[in-house]
């Protein structure tokens, strides 16, 4: 008889890049490119869950994993950075889940699933690629699918603006978006734009935080 395997707990999914990269993240965000995080308190939110940014460069799933400390984040990132094999290497300890932004991609929706099953914490960028006019004014709106289907709330961080070095960079995290009234009407594309207009919301509520707290 062929035993189970083994689940592997978000604890102990635990990885040497992911630790170093935190790391280098700690020393930049606390020295010469000083992170400010408006709302810390509300990061704390029990997995599963999405986590949901909008997009500047490639410093952003540094920016919006930062504060999760208990576990590690699984990201999800376009397909072209697994061209090369030692890129692809270290994503794959990165735990970034590979998506092909072109077309429909089944096997990257299936391990989104997976990954929230079991109990860990997706990241998704849903604008798509990264954006500089506009903050989620068209999202992708298969993070309303997945999220639905996996039962679990969307945590929405917003990013003020590209990371740079000696001047102090801004994000905002927002409140938890609930989804259980929404799926007990069922996964279905009305239940879908509801949480599209939520998460929009959510952005806009966080843009005028910013703007409020350092105007």
């Amino acid at each position: 008889m062929v035993s189970e395997q083994k689940k592997i707990s978000p604890k102990e999914r635990r990885t040497f890049f992911y630790t170093g990269a935190r790391w280098i993240a700690q020393i930049l965000f606390h020295t010469i490119g000083p992170v400010e995080y408006l709302h810390p308190e509300r990061i704390h939110v029990e997995a599963p869950f999405i986590l949901v940014s909008n997009h500047w460069s490639n410093m952003d799933p540094f920016l919006a994993g930062y504060l999760i400390r208990d576990q590690e984040v699984t990201f999800l990132g376009k397909k072209e950075l697994t061209k090369n094999a030692l890129l692809r290497a270290l994503f794959r300890h990165m735990h970034m889940i590979p998506i092909d932004r072109h077309n429909t991609d089944m096997e990257a929706m299936r391990a989104c699933n997976r990954a929230l099953k079991e109990g860990e914490i997706l990241g998704i960028f849903p604008e798509g690629t990264r954006h500089h006019k506009g903050v989620m004014e068209q999202p992708e709106n298969g993070i309303a699918l997945i999220a639905l289907r996996a039962k679990v709330p969307v945590l929405p961080i917003y990013i003020h603006s590209k990371y740079r070095l000696f001047r102090k960079n801004r994000v905002c995290i927002g409140q938890v978006l609930k989804t259980d009234d929404l799926i007990a009407q069922g996964v279905n594309r009305e239940s879908c734009e509801t949480l599209m207009k939520r998460i929009k919301e959510a952005y806009q509520e966080m843009i005028q935080e910013v703007a409020d707290g350092h105007s």
